[in-house]
């Protein structure tokens, strides 16, 4: 019982830190969806649109923070902190160069990109105006998840939890003042992101710089530690582009055939809704994940298998019942959440069955994660990408058969039932073996 409650509080003392600075993250997207929402339907839904693809953009990108996370943590759990900083430094190089490189593709292909969606008329107008905006901030953004995944690995969930909460009410002071105050509409709720994470981004850079000094960490880039960074990646990515591929894929099946149609841009508003507050819950429950993710990098870097597997098993529990709370209160909140974001009451009506379509898998969204975080911490990247693929194989052609044509709350039901369960049974399965369970500071990388 001792150990089961000191087990506990250190899950807590990472998991709350982060819950509430993964909280405070998709705020971004909740703040602009709420002021952007009652300028109308059309500008919503072209926010939606927007955000899909700049979700998809960074999203490829988070192994720039969980791959770090890793690292850091094995490396500090072997006792060598200086050598888990470079690592960290050598990260946030490589966010760099990745951000210019998607900063100049996304401003030049933000109209083509919107295109995919087949949306037509003010809708499409909003959501590439929205888009080659958002676009610049994508350095910015890259360095955060990268310095966050470096304080992460080094135990630390408190201060990015500062940052994000001065960011996002930063961005949320600025969203109000440039859209409604100088009246620029979408635009300005584009620029008041991108400023927020500029700020953010110089914010966490500062603490990184002096960590490094302080053990005498280089602070120039190492070609090789990059270039390293950037492999150990690759497997992270596919598994994201799986994710991510899953969740275009809904939202394609959503937006086809709306066009011009009021009642289509109703669907992909209401969608858009749900699938922010779907993030937004997502980002709760890993909380939990990114506890995982430090915990067993550290457990494993100090060659501690049985320490792993404690970890392991209570942190599942913790996924679950965070789950079935995160689940509960979305169910209880669904009546009141749509006047929140529009005045449409078409909307309204449509985004309440959907909301507690979604409810019901949030527990097993829970186990989900924390064993993605698991994973994740042991380095076993390339079975996370097979898993991926094989999830998607598995999901694609059975929201095209039963998604298209159908109403929103069926594509709910397959998005849950489908991609969500398939996500749980390879993730259970994987963590109830032991190829994962490598000891030192290298994580095993085999499939």
């Amino acid at each position: 019982m001792a150990l089961r409650s000191q087990t506990d509080r250190e899950i807590l003392r990472l998991a709350v830190p982060a819950f509430l600075a993964l909280v405070a993250e998709p705020l971004f997207l909740l703040g602009d969806a709420a002021v952007v929402g009652h300028l109308g339907t059309a500008e919503l839904a072209g926010v939606g649109v927007a955000s899909v693809v700049l979700q998809t953009a960074v999203g490829l990108c988070i192994f720039l923070a969980y791959g770090t996370t890793a690292g850091v943590a094995r490396r500090l759990g072997a006792g060598d902190q200086r050598g888990a900083l470079a690592l960290g430094v050598d990260g946030t190089w490589l966010a760099v160069l990745i951000g210019t490189l998607v900063t100049v593709a996304g401003v030049l292909l933000a109209p083509w990109l919107v295109g995919l969606f087949d949306v037509r008329g003010p809708v499409e107008e909003y959501a590439v105006d929205y888009l080659a905006v958002s676009f610049a901030g994508t350095v910015p953004l890259l360095v955060v998840l990268a310095v966050t995944g470096v304080l992460r690995g080094l135990q630390d969930t408190r201060t990015p939890l500062v940052v994000a909460v001065a960011g996002n009410l930063g961005n949320l002071a600025l969203n109000v003042l440039l859209v409604h105050g100088v009246g620029w509409g979408v635009t300005g709720a584009a620029i008041g992101s991108v400023v927020a994470q500029c700020a953010m981004a110089a914010g966490l850079l500062v603490v990184l710089v002096r960590g490094a000094r302080a053990h005498d960490a280089r602070l120039r880039p190492s070609p090789a530690g990059v270039a390293r960074a950037a492999r150990s990646g690759v497997p992270l990515v596919v598994r994201t582009l799986t994710l991510r591929a899953a969740i275009v894929l809904t939202a394609y099946v959503v937006a086809t055939g709306a066009g011009a149609d009021p009642a289509g841009a109703t669907r992909i508003a209401t969608h858009q809704l749900a699938m922010t507050l779907w993030t937004f819950l997502a980002f709760v429950l890993d909380a939990v994940a990114i506890a995982a993710q430090a915990l067993t990098g550290r457990a494993l870097g100090a060659g501690d298998a049985p320490t792993t597997r404690r970890l392991t098993t209570r942190m599942t529990w913790w996924g679950l019942w965070s789950g079935v709370v995160t689940g509960a209160g979305l169910a209880l909140a669904a009546p009141v959440l749509g006047p929140v974001f529009t005045s449409d009451p078409a909307v309204h009506d449509l985004l309440l069955p959907v909301l507690l379509t979604a409810a019901l898998f949030q527990p097993v969204a829970g186990v989900v994660f924390v064993l993605d975080g698991v994973l994740i911490g042991a380095g076993d990247g390339v079975y996370l990408a097979w898993a991926g693929l094989l999830v998607l194989v598995a999901y694609a052609p059975v929201l095209l058969m039963v998604g298209s044509g159908t109403g929103l709350v069926v594509v709910w039901a397959v998005f849950g039932a489908v991609f969500i369960g398939t996500r749980c049974l390879v993730l259970v399965l994987r963590a109830r073996g032991d190829r994962w369970l490598v000891l030192g500071d290298a994580p095993a990388g085999r499939p």
